[in-house]
């Protein structure tokens, strides 16, 4: 077991133990380490915010204070992006710096396979708030969003400012929210260049089976001085 996973069970045993907790002589036993590593992977738990009081003596070891801690829950890689962009879009509402805390808090216990893909997935979603942002059709975006996520080749009905409707295969590469819209910004291969798709505009998307592999940044050019990525907060 891994320190991070061990400091999730850690915190699980001290929670289910109770108001009469447990000590660091059994928990050293059923973790499988040194009483010494579980007084470590203590003190990393209260740093990092967990109420957790010390008894010395007979009888005596560690339990949670009260419940100022909520129950696990288990985020997907989209979630956690999810929670980073929204940060992004408050800047510096109430309690948004317990938000970015709490996001540090996820990125940590996160195995490096998944902080990799969170950095990189949160690195393609772009925000500038200076407009209020237009609705658009939920599952439209949610293939949209698959189609980034995982660099699947996605097909388009989409129809223009003129009202022209046209079919489009795409290699999605950014989303990003400016002027008041969310845009898709990919590889448009009818017209073999770069292009912006308003996501209110896309009559349906459709998911397709073929990968791509994504083209270089510098294709798509430079987002606004005053975008920010999800990524800035992981």
């Amino acid at each position: 077991m891994n320190r991070a996973a061990r400091l999730h069970a850690l915190l699980e045993e001290l929670r289910r133990r109770g108001d009469s907790g447990t000590s660091a002589s059994r928990l050293a036993e059923q973790f499988g380490v040194t009483s010494r590593t579980v007084k470590r992977d203590v003190e990393i738990l209260m740093q990092s915010g967990a109420a957790i009081e010390g008894r010395s003596g007979p009888g005596g070891g560690y339990r949670l204070i009260g419940r100022v801690t909520l129950p696990p829950v288990n985020f997907t890689v989209p979630q956690a992006v999810s929670i980073a962009l929204a940060l992004t879009s408050v800047g510096d509402a109430p309690f948004a710096d317990d938000g970015r805390a709490a996001l540090a808090k996820l990125l940590d216990v996160m195995d490096p396979d998944s902080r990799a893909r969170f950095e990189e997935l949160s690195g393609r979603v772009w925000i500038r708030n200076d407009a209020s942002v237009s609705a658009d059709s939920g599952s439209n975006r949610r293939v949209v969003e698959q189609a980034l996520e995982y660099k699947f080749v996605v097909s388009l009905q989409y129809v223009d400012g003129d009202g022209a409707e046209s079919s489009r295969t795409v290699e999605p590469h950014l989303l990003a929210q400016t002027r008041g819209q969310w845009f898709l910004i990919g590889w448009c291969r009818a017209r073999d260049a770069v292009r912006w798709f308003r996501l209110d505009r896309i009559r349906t998307a459709t998911l397709t089976s073929q990968k791509f592999v994504p083209r270089e940044s510098a294709a798509f050019g430079q987002p606004p001085d005053a975008a920010r990525s999800a990524a800035e907060l992981g």
